[in-house]
């Protein structure tokens, strides 16, 4: 006689786990938990043991002992040897990997409150760096895996959303909600399947699917606030005032003391005009989510839309998403299974862009934040109420009112994107199917700028003033895809296991350009719709395309899960290069090694597990524009060529040098691992060394100029990048009651040049943002790919420096060298800097390298606790070594300017009365880069902490409702850092050859969101 028993399964904090497995031990007798996680089971008697397992969740064995309704709450697993990682056209068992792979925990990306899930990836995989220029809502960071290995060429991961490849994904466009698993693949072992533009490594996303199961509806919901992490005090009036007069002895007494009728005194009593805050704001932000999935046996489906607002911390900015998605399984026949997924999104951020300077170190918005006078000196000026402050000159200094610009400039970036691709797989005989796979991209982008007569450039005041003007720009990139995948999958007498995998692909993109600009507009009300009754100016129309296509083939071979071997092949031919070296071959071979599968290992009783890996592989990168083999023709804006006696007309030219020669930029890589695991792998550690080398690299070269251009495309020089990388995760508590979680990880990576063009030893940039003339970087043989790159600093002139002629001037002595400047204009307290070439006088040869903006190591460190129903999760992130250019200062601690306020420490500037100072005096400092500005850009940052509290699902149930978590959770908190700037996580400028530079940053942002996760 049968013995009935029935239960509810769930997690540690009640939720119910629907479609559970309860299997009765020693038999094939077994059901699964319905939507509600309950279930019936008839055993053979009531002291059957139940089997209770669950994906993701330690199996547990549940003796019945007579009883007849059974809870059982299971605990998530400690052990992710069994996870499923996503690798090139297939997946594997994270045990069975022999590259290495890197896996988003995406709980945890899920508690971070961000418009996108790239910016909460910064610290939490070993050797991927995660770089933001600054805190511009809707700007998306630059992700670098194991170091750049272009100099002049995109760094960027190849992306692969759901089985589609995108060189350049708008991560914007994906609802972190909707990510099923993000795996990033590191190694060349794991990257070469992606031949041609696997060589900046490849970040794997997949999307969530529907499941077997009652429909299941969720709703997600936050609400926030942002503030700014920390503000630059600027000088308040009196301090302003007797700057003036240190700067312009002669004007500044009657500007601000005898025409106002006012003292030096009278400042002291004066309120200052904090431009900073009339800008800032608290901004809200808030995330919408609703989910709708479920399925059968046959058929699964998942839905999804959400909306996200984000109010910048900067009068009229910010970011907003709208987005849907939708997933559908279907099994058509009992061999034939199809599956679609298509996801659509349009997002805008607007505003001012606090980096945009035009080229001008006068025209950001930060310098008129932070330049503009703290204090009115006339009675019929309110400086508040005008565009221009009448004693600027405009023709010299670009600043502007910065709130009255900020209101009024229009600048829209708007996106839409779609992606969406269709699958059919046909299971042909046992383990051996065919999948063809089909999808489409297509993103519209869409520019508008508009800047009426309250701005700088519509205004009438700036010296290239075009009156009222605007454009609009309409990118556009569609890319069609198809893959063609034939894979085997067998296991021979139980310890030989087999997969073999060959495939075809081709991809095709086509692009292009139309817009147009219009000035001197006449009724600026119309603001873009206006376009018309103004000036035509200039027009953009262009159109490219590129195409791909690809052999490729993989090899997997498994001994008893103890030797495991990976090798693969792959050509592409691309139409970026010219056709005899259009098709390029990238293999690579990988074997791991399970000791911890040996017999001999066996008494060793706390070693779970220990592999260890070796991967040698090639990849390639084609991220060149899409004919750059061949010579570009360019046509005149202007009338510059006569044919005959005839008036000049509009000619065409040679725009670019041909290579014919070009090809391939290649990155072979050697990767040793090495995976350990203890106490039943509560304790799991991870380490890679690996040694890449990229050859021929596509270097937009210099030329000599007598060949009539200035750079071309070529394939010359070398970058190599070393590394270590080190994780360790740990269970550090682990009852019924009470888990302590820790994830810790930290990369060391080294760059050096190998090698340049011809007879070229170094190669030097400028960022075009202060000094526009002067170089600030420098990548030399033999050194890093980027260095900083000035004069060095020794502090200040004193007077022992000088001689006293008869008059009481003061003149250098002869063996003392001159700044720059002439020498009989050098005074006490001017910058002085080191003569390295010994002529007396600093130059540009004078300048070397005088820091460095590569971190020593990087990391993260995570905390995640669970007691009862409360969970708690505090995230550090941490970079150490790295040092930043802090270009603000070259501005706004040294001054040559009258009426241009200044930082408030440089009140502390040498003068009569404060000779020990080291800021140089008013107008001291030359316009040059120097090692004073240089700092330790090291920090440690506590980057998320979250609070949620999960309600007992008994308390539920009335209401239809399966889960209810509520929680707060807050972003970037608190930061340790001797960084004097804003923050010293900035890159206004980055670029492989410019990182790490800080020049009008817009300030990133504190946020604090409270909000609700519920399941129906």
């Amino acid at each position: 006689m049968q013995y009935r028993v029935s239960g509810t399964v769930t997690d540690m904090g009640g939720v119910p786990l629907p479609g559970a497995s309860i299997v009765e031990k020693g038999t094939t007798n077994g059901v699964t938990a319905d939507f509600d996680g309950n279930f019936y089971i008839s055993t053979a008697n009531e002291n059957a043991i139940l089997e209770i397992s669950y994906v993701g969740f330690a199996k547990r064995e549940v003796p019945v002992n007579g009883r007849t309704n059974i809870t059982v709450k299971l605990k998530e697993s400690v052990s992710d040897l069994d996870e499923v990682v996503v690798i090139g056209y297939g997946t594997v068992k994270k045990s069975d990997l022999t590259g290495s792979v890197g896996s988003v925990k995406i709980g945890e990306l899920e508690k971070t409150p961000v418009a996108s899930f790239d910016e909460a990836l910064a610290g939490r995989i070993s050797g991927v760096s995660v770089v933001s220029g600054d805190g511009q809502p809707g700007s998306l960071p630059e992700i670098v895996i194991r170091g750049g290995n272009s100099l002049t060429q995109n760094n960027s991961p190849l992306y692969v959303v759901d089985g589609f490849a995108l060189e350049d994904n708008d991560n914007n466009s994906i609802n972190t909600s909707d990510i099923e698993s993000i795996d990033i693949l590191k190694d060349a072992s794991a990257t070469a399947i992606y031949g041609a533009r696997g060589a900046n490594g490849v970040i794997m996303i997949t999307t969530k699917s529907g499941k077997e199961g009652m429909p299941t509806i969720s709703f997600d919901r936050y609400f926030g606030l942002q503030n700014d992490l920390k503000r630059i005090e600027t000088m308040d009036p009196y301090d302003f005032a007797v700057l003036q007069m240190e700067i312009d002895p002669v004007n500044s007494p009657y500007v601000y003391l005898e025409k106002p009728g006012r003292t030096l005194e009278d400042y002291k009593t004066y309120e200052k005009i904090d431009w900073y805050d009339k800008v800032l704001r608290t901004g809200t932000m808030q995330s919408n989510n609703l989910s709708i999935s479920g399925g059968n046996e046959k058929t699964k489906y998942y839905m999804s839309g959400s909306y996200l607002e984000q109010e910048g911390i900067f009068i009229n900015t910010g970011f907003e998403r709208y987005q849907g998605r939708i997933s559908l399984d279907q099994e058509l026949t009992r061999k034939l299974k199809a599956k679609v997924n298509v996801n659509y999104s349009k997002s805008k951020n607007y505003g001012v862009v606090a980096t945009d300077n035009g080229g001008s170190t006068s025209a950001s918005l930060m310098y008129s934040i932070w330049s503009y006078r703290p204090v009115t000196t006339g009675v019929d000026v309110n400086l508040e109420e005008e565009l221009v402050d009448p004693e600027v000159n405009p023709a010299t200094d670009y600043r502007v009112n910065p709130v009255i610009e900020a209101e009024n400039v229009l600048r829209e970036n708007i996106s839409r994107s779609l992606l969406g691709n269709a699958s059919l797989e046909w299971a042909i005989i046992k383990g051996l199917k065919f999948r063809i796979t089909g999808g489409a991209s297509d993103n519209l982008r869409e520019i508008n700028s508009f800047y009426n007569s309250k701005t700088r450039y519509g205004g009438p005041y700036h010296p290239q003033s075009r009156g009222p003007n605007g454009s609009q720009r309409f990118y556009r990139s569609t890319t069609f895809s198809n893959e063609n995948l034939l894979t085997y999958r067998n296991t021979f007498n139980k310890v030989h296991s087999l997969t073999v995998m060959a495939g075809y692909s081709q991809q095709k993109n086509n692009s292009s350009l139309f817009g147009g600009e219009s000035v001197q507009i006449t009724d600026e009300e119309l603001g873009l719709s206006g376009l018309d009754v103004g000036t035509p100016t200039y027009l953009w129309a262009s159109s490219s395309n590129w195409a791909l296509q690809s052999y490729f083939a993989r090899l997997n071979y498994d001994y008893k899960s103890k030797y495991i071997f990976t090798a693969t092949i792959r050509a592409d031919g691309s139409s970026k290069f010219s056709p005899k070296n259009r098709w390029g071959y990238f293999p690579s071979a990988a074997l791991a090694y399970r000791l911890s599968q040996e017999s001999f290992m066996k008494p060793i009783e706390f070693v779970s597990n220990a592999k260890v890996r070796i991967g040698y592989g090639v990849t390639g990168n084609n991220r060149v524009s899409d004919f750059a083999y061949l010579s570009g023709i360019g046509t005149t804006n202007y009338s510059g060529y006569s044919f005959g006696d005839e008036n000049p007309g509009r000619g065409t030219y040679v725009s670019g040098l041909d290579n014919a020669a070009l090809k391939w930029e290649s990155t072979s890589q050697l990767n040793f691992g090495l995976d350990l695991g203890f106490f039943e792998n509560r304790i799991s550690f991870t380490g890679d060394y690996y040694y890449k080398e990229t050859k021929d690299l596509l270097l937009n070269a210099q030329l000599p100029y007598a060949t009539g251009f200035s750079t071309a495309y070529k394939n010359i020089g070398s970058v190599s990048n070393e590394g270590v990388e080190l994780a360790l995760n740990t269970v550090n508590i682990d009852n019924d009651n009470f888990t302590w979680k820790s994830d810790f990880n930290i990369s060391f990576n080294r760059s050096k040049v190998l090698a340049l063009t011809d007879n070229q030893s170094s190669l030097t940039s400028t960022t075009r943002a202060v000094y526009n003339s002067n170089p600030s970087y420098i990548a030399k043989i033999g050194g890093p790919v980027a260095m900083f790159y000035g004069v060095l600093y020794e502090g200040v002139y004193q007077y022992e420096d000088f001689d006293q002629l008869t008059n009481g001037n003061y003149v250098l002595k002869e063996e003392i060298p001159a700044n720059g400047s002439t020498r009989s204009n050098i005074l006490p307290g001017y910058a002085k800097y080191k003569d390295i070439d010994g002529d007396g006088n600093i130059s540009l040869n004078d300048y070397t390298v005088m820091g460095n903006p590569n971190p020593d190591f990087v990391g993260g460190l995570n905390n995640s606790f669970n007691y009862k129903n409360l969970d708690l999760s505090i995230f550090f992130q941490f970079s150490y070594g790295n040092e930043v250019m802090n270009a603000n200062r070259s501005v706004f601690e040294g001054t040559f300017l009258t009426g241009r306020n200044q930082y408030q420490s440089y009140t502390d500037r040498w003068t009569e009365e404060n000779q020990t100072s080291n800021i140089p005096r008013a107008k001291g400092e030359p316009q040059l880069f120097s090692s004073r500005i240089i700092e330790d850009g090291s920090f440690l940052r506590l980057k998320t902490v979250s609070l949620g509290y999960t309600i007992p699902s008994q308390f539920l149930k009335e209401l239809g409702i399966r889960s209810f978590r509520t929680y707060v959770s807050a972003q970037n908190l608190i930061t340790w850092t001797n960084y004097s700037g804003v923050d010293p996580e900035v890159s206004t400028r980055n670029s492989a050859l410019t990182p790490g530079f800080d020049y009008s940053p817009y300030p990133r942002q504190r946020t604090l969101i409270t909000g609700i996760n519920i399941k129906f």
